[in-house]
């Protein structure tokens, strides 16, 4: 399997090192490029053709918030791992719905980082507990005052086949294909196929939007 590029978004140098430093023994990644904002990394993303994006929120000239927005305008399929030291619930939010598929807090070890990135290189997410707790809290909110889409949400669901059942809360869960198919004893190619046919029939069309709607159906606990 090629190596997973890592792009780097930071405007603080230790951070930078320390995450490059960090990777060095892992063998799966490669660090392509560096940017200290976000409107340099919207320039590099076209030339580096990052896998997965490691970003802080508070930066110079385009935050962390935006350029995720125009990250995932221009490639959709690339992975965004936040790391920063800021929890406010706003920019949590704000970020999920955007699409992330990792939030860790910096004040938490590095090793969570490497964690969060072999989670989303293997198509998972992963997020602090401070962080899933605010997920947690926001989710029950929608559902106690969210009817409008419950209707929409409960005949979707209803047109999953009992396999396909199966596979969503693992899916919605973060857990990686290999990891379904290794759970419930068929092949990668398979979890895909069921992947994509569960993701059209919720129509969602994200990781992140399955597990939005899996905390809605009360099939996993964040």
């Amino acid at each position: 399997m090629p190596k997973t590029k890592i792009m780097i978004v930071d405007d603080h140098s230790v951070v930078v090192e320390g995450i490059k430093k960090a990777l060095e023994d892992e063998a799966e990644f490669e660090v392509v490029g560096t940017a200290s904002d976000g409107l340099k990394a919207l320039e590099l993303l076209k030339v580096l053709k990052p896998d997965i994006v490691v970003m802080d929120i508070s930066m110079p000239n385009l935050n962390g918030i935006d350029t995720t927005g125009e990250i995932k305008k221009k490639r959709k399929q690339i992975g965004i791992v936040i790391f920063t030291m800021l929890a406010e619930r706003e920019y949590i939010i704000n970020l999920f719905r955007a699409g992330i598929s990792g939030y860790v807090l910096k004040e938490e070890p590095i090793s969570d980082l490497i964690l969060a990135l072999k989670s989303v290189r293997s198509g998972g997410t992963f997020y602090s507990r401070a962080v899933k707790d605010i997920l947690r809290e926001h989710m029950e909110a929608l559902e106690t005052g969210e009817t409008k889409n419950s209707k929409e949400l409960q005949e979707g669901v209803a047109k999953l086949s009992l396999r396909e059942k199966e596979v969503f809360p693992l899916l919605a869960d973060g857990k990686s294909i290999r990891e379904i198919a290794d759970i419930l004893c068929i092949s990668p190619k398979t979890v895909e196929s069921h992947k994509y046919n569960i993701m059209e029939k919720l129509q969602v069309s994200s990781v992140a939007g399955l597990t939005k709607l899996a905390i809605k159906k009360d099939l996993i606990k964040l």
